[in-house]
């Protein structure tokens, strides 16, 4: 017998490191390095939400900041006076806690609709969410309503945008994405008309500038009692992508692997899409519309840890909560009166994502 005939090839290539994959694969990641990024990033979430109990016009020592939201479970003894407990509770831990988790919402919606069309380019509102949720709100705030009907619309409109979006393309009976993607282009664009109206018939000196307000993005509103009802509606959905994320990686492959693999596409693409929806909506009429997020976050987790879902969605997650904490902490801090977080957003996030084309560009080269 030929001993050569099962021998290797001489210029064969050498077998990928424990941890690693082909360059087909997903990941490029192990497992230790990757429990490193996740930690890591996970206590720099600590550090900033402790920074965003501190820092203000009024400011407040970090580990005492601490101490007043602990003291509210566990018997510390109060060495601090009413008027920090007040500025903390009352002030910034509820913004805080609304900016972590719309952070963390918006980076996941984002990831997910960029695995279910296979498009880098996607961003939370590409199927007119934003859109429809700013026409709620504006008609709600028109019609002289409170804040918790501006929520309310806010919501509604978000929901209906996108349920009007998804039903084109049935109407047309061609549910591919190309006809999903362009139908929420133009459901965009015609709530923007609605939006250009609104905006002409209300009120110059009060509806239209507290409906300019409000779809620049703001957590200076954020109070207990208005966040807590809208936060399962975030966390949820939220939980749901997180447990089927290993799908997305199926999705990701193309509409012939993943019905080879048993997926039900319709039924699962749907399922994302009504979780992401709902994410994005919420997020909205919570803290009007905040850009950027969805779209940033994702490529910096992917140069991070890969594109495996299973790695890159939790990454995504602390990530957008870090990355708003930061936002909202500037928004009150650099300038004497606090600005709009859609308008830092932008300024960072625009330039921060020519960036990263630029770098990702040469890596390819």
């Amino acid at each position: 017998m030929d001993k050569t005939k099962n021998a290797p090839a001489a210029d064969a290539p050498a077998p990928a490191p424990a941890g690693r994959v082909g360059p087909k694969g997903v990941s490029n990641l192990s497992q230790a390095h990757y429990r490193l990024f996740f930690w890591g990033i996970a206590g720099l979430l600590v550090l900033v939400f402790g920074a965003s109990l501190a820092l203000g016009r009024y400011s407040i020592p970090f580990f005492d900041s601490f101490k007043i939201v602990l003291s509210r479970i566990f018997p510390i003894p109060v060495t601090w006076e009413n008027v920090p407990d007040a500025v903390v509770m009352d002030l910034r831990l509820p913004r805080t806690i609304a900016a972590a988790v719309i952070g963390a919402a918006l980076a996941l919606s984002g990831a997910t609709y960029q695995s279910i069309f296979k498009n880098p380019m996607c961003s939370p509102d590409l199927l007119g969410v934003s859109s429809g949720a700013c026409v709620g709100a504006a008609l709600a705030i028109l019609a002289g309503a409170g804040s918790f009907a501006v929520q309310l619309g806010a919501f509604v409109g978000g929901c209906l945008a996108v349920f009007v979006t998804v039903l084109i393309p049935r109407l047309m009976r061609n549910e591919s994405t190309t006809v999903l993607i362009l139908s929420g282009v133009v459901v965009s664009s015609f709530m923007g008309s609605i939006m250009s109206i609104i905006k002409f018939v209300a009120d110059t000196d009060t509806e239209l500038a507290e409906i300019t307000y409000w779809t620049m993005g703001s957590f200076a509103a954020v109070k207990m009692e208005t966040m807590l009802p809208v936060l399962p509606t975030i966390l949820l959905p939220l939980a749901v992508i997180l447990l089927m994320r290993y799908r997305l990686n199926v999705l990701s492959l193309g509409d012939n692997e993943a019905r080879s693999l048993g997926i039900n596409l319709q039924a699962t693409r749907g399922a994302f899409i009504i979780c992401s929806t709902l994410i994005s909506a919420s997020c909205v009429c919570l803290a009007g519309t905040i850009g950027w997020v969805g779209l940033i976050i994702p490529h910096v987790s992917r140069m991070l840890v890969g594109s495996d879902n299973k790695k890159m969605l939790p990454i995504a997650l602390l990530l957008g909560s870090v990355f708003m904490v930061l936002i909202d902490i500037l928004c009150r801090t650099i300038t004497a009166a606090e600005l709009r977080i859609g308008i830092l957003t932008g300024i960072i996030g625009a330039p921060f994502f020519v960036a990263i084309l630029v770098k990702q560009n040469r890596n390819m080269r």
